[in-house]
């Protein structure tokens, strides 16, 4: 499945919802979302991080889909197969 494909499928199914709730409350969701992905990282719970994995990716793509971004061309387009600051891959940024 490619990120458009699934972009799709997350429209189709949370739209409706997701445009009532809005782009801040949705932001607002993907937040507390990231925050359990911590937690089950910070855990070293295989499951739940799995799951919150796939949460934080539902809830970001329900924000693009609000926000009119499709968000498979806009990660190939600052992400195409090198670092955006040193485009090179790997990256050789020294940070």
């Amino acid at each position: 499945m490619h990120i458009r494909e699934f972009q799709e499928m997350m429209k189709y199914l949370y739209f409706h919802r997701d445009a009532e709730r809005g782009i801040k409350g949705t932001c607002e969701w993907l937040g507390d979302e990231v925050k359990e992905l911590e937690e089950a990282l910070r855990e070293e719970d295989t499951e739940a991080t799995e799951k919150e994995f796939a949460d934080v990716i539902a809830w970001l793509t329900s924000l693009a889909n609000i926000a009119g971004i499709d968000l498979e061309k806009a990660a190939l387009k600052k992400y195409n197969g090198r670092c955006p600051k040193c485009q090179k891959a790997p990256c050789q940024c020294t940070f």
